[in-house]
Formats: C-alpha cells, structure tokens, sequence
C-alpha cells in the first residue's frame, strides 16, 4: 500500500489522541518520504536486476556506472576509483577488484557528512534468472535487495530528498559506495579508513531486522588463521619411518591453541576446517587448517596474534615445516560516548516524530560492516544500519526488504544529515 504524504501527520494526531508525548514530524520531508517511495522501489528494482558479485567484475562495473550517474545526475561530483593496486591481499582477495563510487556533494556549512553502502552481494552469475525482483504484499524481493542494495537505493533517494529541500548546510556530503564487501573490503578498507577520519559522522546504510528495528553501535571483528604444514610422504605399511607426517604436527598444533578464547572478554578462536593427506596408505606431505576469529576490540587482535605467532613455535615434529598466517579480515566497530550520543538523537526523531520505536545496540552482534573501518582513526561518531528493515541475507531464496520502512528510513536520514550539518547535535 503506497502511504499518502499525511501519513505521518495523521500518525501524529491519533498519537495526541491517545495521549502519547508525539511531535508532529516535519511536513515537507514526510511529503518528500512518500513521494521518493514508489522511486526507491523502482531503483531497487534496477539495481537487483544487475547480477553484482565480489568477483564479477562485468556486473560491479554495470552497476557502478547506473550508480555513478544517478549521484552525477543529482548534482555530485563523481568518481569511479579502482582499488586494486594499493589492495590488502588476503588468501582470497581476486587480482581484480570492484570500483568504488565517490561521490562529494559541496554545501555552506563546516560539517562532513559521509554516507556507505555497498554494491556487491554474495551470489554468483545465472542466479537471477530463477530470482529476478519480485514484490509479494509488503515484501520487495531480489538477490542482494537486502545486503545491501537498498542502502544504495536509500543513500540515492536520500540525497535526492534534500536537493528537492534545497538543503545544503553541510560542509561536504560525501557518498562513498563499495564493491568487494562481501570479500571483506580489500581495496576500500583504506580509503574507507582515510576518509572515515576526515569526516564529522559517518552514516552507514545496511539493513536493519524485521524483528529489531534498531541501529547498531558496535560489531564484532573478523580474523582467520590459517595453518599450512608441509611433511614427506612415505609408504604407511612399508616405511612409514621414512616420511614426516604433517597430520601429526597439524593435530598438535590445532591442540595446543584449542583454549586461545576468552569468554569474558568476547574474544573467540574456533578451529573450524582442516585437510590433509592424499590416500589412506601415504604418510600425508602436506596438512592444512582453518581458525576462525572473533574480537570485539582492535587491541584483542594484537593479543591474539601474538598469542598464536608463539604457540605455533612449539613443535611436535621437528622435522616438518609450519607456516601460520592471521589475517585480520574485519576490524570491529567499537560503541563511542560520540555513537551514543547521536544514537540517542536519531532514536529522539524516530520517537517523537514518527512514534516508532528505535533500538541503538552497543553490544557487538552479527557480521562486520564497512562502519568499522571508518571508525578506525576518527573518534567521530560511527553508527550502521541506517537502511531498511529487511531479512535473508545471503539466503538466496528469501531475502528480502519490508516497503514499509521505506518513508521512516528516508525520513530518518534526511532528519540527522540536516541536524548533524546545522548543529543541532554534538558530533565530536
């Protein structure tokens, strides 16, 4: 159901009725919501039906170029950046990385506002086929419509709202739309970072829950270990003292870092793959294993490292040859007194204007987000899920977003780029 621009006047007046402490929101950007609506759902559509994944390259570099010149055509100056050179290289990082857009939107005022989505979603090519954009009820569904192309479709029609206000108090609007998330960003994680600290709030556009409607404060970080021991194959029955059995220093080794969690501070290392030898009567030559890491501060990955860089020097097998690499795939998004503080703002607008709840976590729950690495050297406030309420990601057959938390959502994001570039909330 489309909702009419007083939708949000007449949620004010019922609210007077029932007694509830409710300001009516602001007219005009609730007539803007309304009206962006059936616009965002038709950019959702053109978006979804451009097959994006981390690796697909032809497809990152389509949907780069409609991005590109939606914000071009709305005014900003554009730039198409491939990261590839100057990328962080982790064991699976492609060669050839996806374009980031930049887009700088020039204003009056002093305050930078900076505003991230990605582009590129989990799912492989041919998959739209069998799932092409869909709306069923209160439902618009698509490969990628939730993680994160409605933070895309948000961030334009956001943009598009306050040029139609004439709006234009912030200092610098800059949009910044990635695509190697979903690859644990390799080559915008620095850019991310450099610009992250450059800026007075950093909004970040994934999605929210169907059941929580709430931003987020905090994510746990992200890290792997991986193990690689290199032994010589022998014949098991025949001469099995002639070999150097990698299994045996691969299982010692798993071992000896089996107890590297730390329940009471949130960090976890959890042996979860391994692989090793090539038939049942051959000493194995080689061996591998896979640890993954969770941290909810940058400083546990410091101990962590450390930690499993000396275990790993205590051998079982003198002979065999172990080489361990941490990759430090996600930095987590740490919870600020600044997040909080203009958490609390937003949760204000949701309250009283539209009489919606607004949850603000800042305990560290789910995957990891691009918002950590703008967080990294700044101690402006950092805050994630500005976007649609939304469900299965990832899932391949059901995600989806709710349409009707499209004019809050709007409506949200218009209100804290106008109150963070007027001032009307403390940002450092």
């Amino acid at each position: 159901m489309t909702l009419q621009p007083r939708t949000f006047l007449l949620a004010a007046v019922c609210a007077a009725f029932l007694g509830t402490a409710f300001a009516a929101p602001d007219a005009r950007i609730a007539a803007l919501a309304a009206k962006e609506k059936p616009a965002l759902l038709e950019t959702l559509k053109e978006l979804v039906s451009i097959e994006s994944g981390s690796r697909d390259i032809e497809g990152l570099e389509k949907i780069s170029d409609l991005i590109a010149a939606k914000l071009k055509a709305l005014g900003g100056e554009v730039e198409l950046i491939d990261p590839s050179a100057e990328a962080y290289r982790m064991e699976d990082t492609p060669e050839k990385i996806g374009r980031v857009v930049r887009a700088t939107f020039k204003g009056t005022g002093t305050k930078k506002i900076m505003l991230i989505a990605h582009m590129d979603t989990v799912y492989t090519i041919g998959m739209l086929n069998k799932q092409p954009f869909r709306i069923d009820g209160d439902k618009a569904y698509g490969l990628g419509i939730a993680d994160d192309k409605q933070g895309v479709a948000v961030i334009t029609h956001l943009v598009s709202m306050l040029q139609a206000l004439k709006f234009k108090d912030y200092g610098t609007l800059t949009v910044l739309i990635n695509g190697d998330e979903e690859i644990s960003s390799p080559g915008s994680r620095a850019l991310l970072t450099k610009l992250g600290g450059e800026h007075d709030a950093v909004l970040s556009f994934e999605g929210a829950s169907i059941k929580d409607d709430k931003l987020s404060l905090a994510t746990a970080g992200i890290a792997s270990v991986t193990l690689n021991v290199a032994g010589k194959a022998s014949h098991a029955g025949s001469a099995p003292e002639l070999g150097v059995n990698a299994l045996y220093e691969l299982s010692h080794q798993i071992l000896q870092m089996r107890d590297l969690s730390d329940p009471a501070s949130g960090l976890k290392m959890n042996w979860t793959i391994s692989k090793s030898g090539t038939n049942r009567n051959v000493i194995p030559a080689s061996a591998t294993a896979g640890a993954d890491v969770r941290v909810l501060k940058v400083a546990d990955y410091d101990r962590i490292e450390q930690q499993v860089n000396e275990r790993v020097k205590k051998q079982l097998v003198p002979e065999a040859k172990v080489e361990l690499k941490f990759e430090r795939r996600r930095p987590p998004l740490e919870a600020t007194d600044a997040s909080r503080a203009l958490a609390k703002h937003a949760q204000a607008i949701y309250k009283d204007e539209l009489g919606r709840p607004l949850g603000a976590d800042d305990k560290a729950a789910g995957g990891g987000t691009d918002a950590a690495f703008a967080s990294l050297k700044t101690k402006a406030p950092v805050i994630e899920r500005f976007g649609l309420q939304g469900f299965g990601a990832h899932s391949a057959d059901a995600e989806y977003v709710l349409i009707d938390s499209i004019e809050p959502r709007l409506y949200l994001g218009v209100r804290m780029v106008m109150d963070i570039a007027s001032g009307k909330t403390t940002v450092r």
